[in-house]
């Protein structure tokens, strides 16, 4: 390895000028015919030796840790005078003398060509490693590329082409090559030929598996990745697990209900009555298409015997839609169980293809990965790519060469693998769980493969892809694929694969029969996210009741004192905020709040019952109108910031308050999914003014509006919405409270009988609350009583612009008291 490197430096010497070479050279062998024998006067270095000393001192000058330090100890003593040490010259003639008898200290030309050789061949591993992908096999019906750029890199196709592009020759062939750090296909062996050398990197870049990485800044990851890929070897699996890939192959041929049966282990019975047109739902509701059905299941990981609990998450038609809520929710998980390294919780997202390239919100959805208050320390993503989207080819769906460009601007690592070869799968899969869990980060699974039938049970693809299809329907099954192989080499006998079909067979007509047992169909069993404990006390249903929403009077006057201080010592706080601060002591002294202090008393008051609040949007730590100042910013210290709320007491549950992206999908969406996690939580999203939310419309039509009626969902999410016409034109003004009032379900033939619970009756037959409040003390019992409330619905709240700071709009301390309600 050392003699590559000690080649490599000089070629970047050629520039020098001539005189000052000259000049170098001479000062060295000046300082170096110091070193003669003392029973003779002829320098210890021969000329062809002092060649192969110019060289080095060339490389030195680069780099001194680049050649061996006895080298390293000479050139310093040469360039700073030291005194002679006797031993030096004999230790570097015979290493000069050594070097020469091996080849690798010839004349300059020989010499230089040596150098570029070796290098052409770096070159041509690197190629590999950055283009290797473009010629993999990858489309398993072996008629498409798997990306779409028409650039084909000609130094990748045959032997002669790669090898006259980095002018190497047939006769380099088996020429012994030092192969350099930046790869791992040696193995134990430092060199290779250059034969073996592309036979290998052929092994690892150009079969069923490509790769993209080496877009990546960081070096330690590239080269894991390099060692995980190019060790020779590596990708080898017992006869027991492939066994065991072969039963689960078995399984997954029932189609698209692949994820539900075998993945989260969904009883087989209740997906069959799903399809049972005769079963009636005992939940309200109205249900949602079985392939939209989330699911919460805890099941044992056969391989560690410890449980582990999944959650499917239930997703509309709307593709993609349904990533920043998973991303939510894992965060909260992580949040609730102190993860905060990500070791405890993880998400996987499963895309498709023309989805994964079409819709915006999947790279909203990215640009959240590595934010502090949304990170969830990496998520694996992977693309079911069938190489279409409903009728569309993939040259009319993307502009980007493959369908997974997207997640590079975060330098996730893409592994793109032939579907077809199942041991291939299985594989890069396990390195994705390796990479996410060794560094935190995203990685891309690209599972190329294709779609045997139609986009549903009732579309006919050879309409608008005939081609494609004629070449499916001659498509040996992966299933019969694989078994041939296995059978083939000995692992399993064809008695042993017929009687894993037949086993799995009786499994599914025995669930078959049971489902026909089943009258009543419970849409409650498909949930995502259940809340065990919360709608029972003792085993019964809560009642229909509200307690009062006020507080106590001191709790008031405590959290407006920490409201108007800076609870952190040497803390410099801005001028203008101290006033602001003043005010709030004032208002607090004179019992009234206005807006901001009414919301402060309101989340404060949570803290204190162990309520944990989340608040998130653009600009919402200061607020979009400078008025609710929960983050302080030290004025003369970098980044050092102070969040009062979370200084009301020594034991509170704490207050998160983020700045998010400039996003309103992802954004909602991922709090959405923050809000599923638990429902003893008041989670707020603000959007910078009220008609921003019409950019998340598809979270509020999908997933807030209809979530309850679709999955039986409870939700209690905050929408804050800034509205009012104060004379700004169209835009900045109306938060529509239009649309959420039509979307709301509103059933003229129903009315809610008269009675004790009435009010509390009304409120749970609603898909949503949608209120305007006129005071702060309006505000302060309306978010109390999103928590108090006996079950979980979105609150839509018109807030203020001007009414922020008018004098008039204030409460007392009086109508916020305890026994007080909105």
């Amino acid at each position: 390895m050392n003699h590559l490197k000690l080649f490599v430096a000089p070629l970047k010497w050629h520039g020098i000028k001539l005189l000052e070479k000259q000049d170098i050279a001479r000062r060295v062998f000046l300082h170096g015919q110091r070193y003669v024998s003392s029973g003779t006067s002829e320098p210890f270095l021969s000329a062809s030796n002092s060649n192969y000393v110019e060289e080095m001192y060339y490389a030195w000058l680069e780099n001194p840790k680049s050649v061996h330090k006895s080298w390293d100890v000479f050139f310093q003593n040469a360039n700073a005078g030291q005194a002679y040490d006797p031993h030096l010259p004999d230790q570097l003639e015979r290493k000069a003398s050594f070097l020469q008898s091996h080849g690798l200290a010839q004349t300059p030309g020989k010499a230089e060509k040596l150098v570029e050789d070796h290098l052409a061949v770096q070159s041509l591993i690197r190629a590999y490693q950055i283009r290797g992908h473009h010629v993999a096999q990858l489309d398993p019906l072996g008629i498409l590329d798997a990306d779409l750029d028409s650039f084909v890199p000609s130094d990748l196709i045959t032997t002669i082409d790669k090898l006259g592009f980095y002018g190497l020759h047939e006769s380099d062939l088996d020429k012994v090559f030092q192969l350099p750090t930046t790869t791992f296909i040696g193995g134990s062996e430092n060199s290779l030929s250059l034969r073996e050398i592309i036979k290998r990197l052929e092994n690892t870049y150009c079969q069923h598996i490509g790769l993209e990485f080496m877009f990546i800044n960081d070096v330690e990851q590239c080269q894991w990745i390099r060692q995980k890929f190019e060790t020779p070897g590596v990708m080898k699996f017992t006869n027991e697990e492939k066994r065991t890939l072969l039963a689960r192959l078995v399984r997954s041929m029932r189609g698209r209900l692949n994820v539900l049966a075998n993945v989260i282990r969904k009883e087989l019975e209740q997906i069959f009555c799903q399809f049972d047109p005769k079963l009636e739902a005992a939940d309200e509701g109205s249900g949602d298409v079985k392939y939209h059905l989330g699911m919460y299941h805890e099941r044992i990981n056969r391989a560690t015997n410890k449980k582990i609990t999944l959650s499917l998450m239930a997703n509309p038609s709307h593709l993609e839609a349904v990533d920043p809520v998973v991303q939510g929710k894992t965060k909260a998980e992580q949040f609730y169980r102190g993860d905060t390294a990500g070791k405890k919780v993880m998400s996987i997202l499963l895309h498709g293809d023309a989805a994964f390239a079409g819709q915006g919100v999947v790279y909203e959805t990215f640009h959240l990965s590595d934010l502090p208050s949304y990170t969830t320390n990496g998520t694996i993503h992977v693309v079911v790519n069938n190489q279409i989207g409903f009728t569309t080819d993939p040259r009319m769906a993307r502009s980007s060469p493959y369908p997974t460009d997207v997640a590079r601007v975060v330098n996730a690592p893409i592994f793109h693998v032939n579907a077809d070869d199942p041991e291939a799968v299985m594989y890069v899969c396990s390195v994705a769980a390796e990479w996410r869990n060794t560094f935190n980060k995203d990685v891309v699974v690209d599972l190329v493969c294709y779609r045997r039938r139609g986009h549903n049970e009732m579309d006919e693809p050879m309409f608008t892809q005939p081609l494609m299809y004629k070449q499916i329907h001659k498509q040996v099954p992966v299933l019969k694929k694989y078994a041939d192989k296995l059978i083939a080499d000995g692992t399993v006998t064809l008695q042993e694969f017929e009687e894993e079909i037949a086993k799995y067979d009786r499994i599914c007509e025995e669930a078959y029969t049971r489902s026909k047992d089943n009258k009543i169909l419970h849409i409650k069993h498909w949930l995502d996210s259940p809340w065990p404990g919360f709608f029972n006390v003792d085993g019964e249903p809560k009642s229909m009741s509200c307690p009062p929403t006020g507080i106590s009077e001191d709790l008031l006057t405590h959290i407006g004192n920490v409201a108007s201080s800076v609870p952190v010592k040497d803390f410099k706080i801005h001028a203008g905020l101290s006033r602001i601060l003043r005010a709030r002591l004032e208002m607090t002294k004179n019992r009234v709040v206005d807006w901001a202090l009414a919301e402060y008393m309101a989340f404060g008051s949570f803290l204190k019952e162990g309520i944990h609040v989340r608040l998130s949007g653009q600009d919402v730590e200061r607020g979009t109108f400078s008025h609710r100042h929960h983050v302080l910013h030290d004025q003369e210290v970098d980044k050092r910031t102070c969040v009062p709320m979370n200084h009301l007491w020594e034991q509170q549950a704490p207050y998160t308050v983020c700045n998010s992206s400039l996003s309103e999908y992802g954004v909602l969406g991922f709090e959405l999914g923050f809000a599923m996690a638990s429902p003893n939580a008041l989670v707020c999203w603000e959007a910078q003014f009220g008609d921003f939310h019409n950019t998340a419309q598809c979270i509020i039509d999908q997933f807030i509006s209809s979530g309850q009626a679709k999955w039986v969902r409870h939700n209690g999410i905050v929408l804050l919405l800034p509205h009012g016409m104060e004379g700004m034109g169209p835009e900045h003004s109306s938060a529509r409270p239009e649309r959420f009032l039509q979307m709301s379900n509103d059933d003229s033939d129903a009315y809610p009988e008269f009675s004790e619970q009435f009010e509390v009756s009304q409120l749970y037959e609603c898909n949503w609350i949608v209120v305007n409040c006129s005071t702060p003390a309006n505000y302060f019992h309306v978010l109390r009583r999103q928590i108090l409330l006996p079950f979980r619905k979105p609150l839509i709240i018109l807030t203020p612009k001007s009414l922020l700071r008018h004098p008039e709009a204030k409460s007392s301390f009086d109508e916020m008291v305890s026994g007080r309600s909105p």
